[in-house]
């Protein structure tokens, strides 16, 4: 059967408050003069469907969303990118968080876990039809998407996630890391990156893990052996890390989606990720497709 998008993204829209703070961890203090504070449309769903988007893949972004302002800046982000968005709406507001960003680009993220109750879920109808017409689904951490997942299983599509800060054992993640094909997690609070890695394959149906880390680049377990894709330099100054791990997954799975080995998605992956560096938070400007080949045409 003829799938009419490549990719379909649950979850993930929201929007950021960006604030640039003197330096990270923030001593106390009364108060911080900083420089502007701007208000922007993008979280990771957001970041990983337009990365999908600006490389060609046919995407399509599905999620809850508030009727207010917040709400309206994710409709126009999509909207202005060309970028299908299918919305149904999100009584406790749309999601947000606050984003300090260092002056070495490194963040930290204050999420607003207010704006999603128990009972909000992605219309199963809506899920089935989209799902049905794509080839792979990805799927952002959020709870509406943890209920869509059993309907998932039995649509006959791959499915992704990202882990993100998971520390191997808070049981929220699991059901992400146990119905995914492809995994992606951060290092960032892992004890044993490998052993975790491992643990989410033989407990779920992952065919592929890559667990990111940043300036060391990414580890990658495929068919059981764990392999080491070094980052690559930044082509610009780095000015905020926000976004470089759903610009790592877009990148990955447009290699993923292609047939390219898992190494060479890695590096697709790196590249991208690196890319996303170089943008300031308060801006979206995702790699291209035919960029992102040229600099690994370059790097061989």
């Amino acid at each position: 059967m003829e799938r009419q998008t490549d990719v379909l993204v649950l979850g993930g829209a929201g929007v950021d408050s960006i604030v640039h703070v003197p330096e990270l961890p923030l001593p106390y203090a009364d108060s911080y003069p900083v420089p502007r504070i701007e208000t922007r449309a993008g979280q990771t769903g957001d970041f990983v469907a337009l990365g999908l988007h600006a490389l060609g893949l046919r995407t399509h972004h599905l999620d809850l969303l508030g009727d207010d302002h917040e709400g309206e800046l994710v409709r126009r982000l999509h909207r202005d990118r060309g970028l299908a968005l299918t919305t149904f709406p999100l009584p406790g507001g749309t999601r947000r968080a606050v984003n300090l960003v260092g002056p070495d680009g490194r963040r930290l993220s204050l999420y607003d876990a207010s704006r999603t109750e128990a009972a909000d879920r992605l219309p199963v109808e809506a899920v089935r039809a989209l799902a049905a017409a794509s080839r792979h689904v990805h799927v952002s951490i959020t709870q509406p998407c943890a209920e869509a997942l059993p309907e998932l299983g039995g649509s006959g599509v791959t499915v992704s996630t990202d882990l993100h800060d998971w520390d191997g054992s808070d049981s929220y993640h699991q059901p992400f890391a146990d119905a995914a094909d492809l995994v992606f997690v951060s290092t960032a609070k892992l004890a044993d990156p490998e052993r975790t890695m491992r643990r989410i394959v033989e407990r779920g149906r992952a065919r592929a893990v890559v667990a990111t880390a940043g300036a060391e680049g990414s580890y990658l377990l495929v068919d059981g052996e764990l392999t080491h894709t070094p980052a690559v330099a930044p082509p610009d100054p780095v000015v905020d890390s926000n976004g470089a791990g759903d610009a790592f997954a877009a990148g990955f799975l447009f290699g993923w989606l292609a047939g390219e080995s898992p190494q060479r998605c890695a590096r697709y992956g790196a590249i991208t990720g690196a890319h996303a560096c170089t943008v300031p938070a308060t801006g979206v400007d995702p790699l291209g497709r035919a960029e992102l080949l040229a600099r690994a045409a370059r790097l061989g």
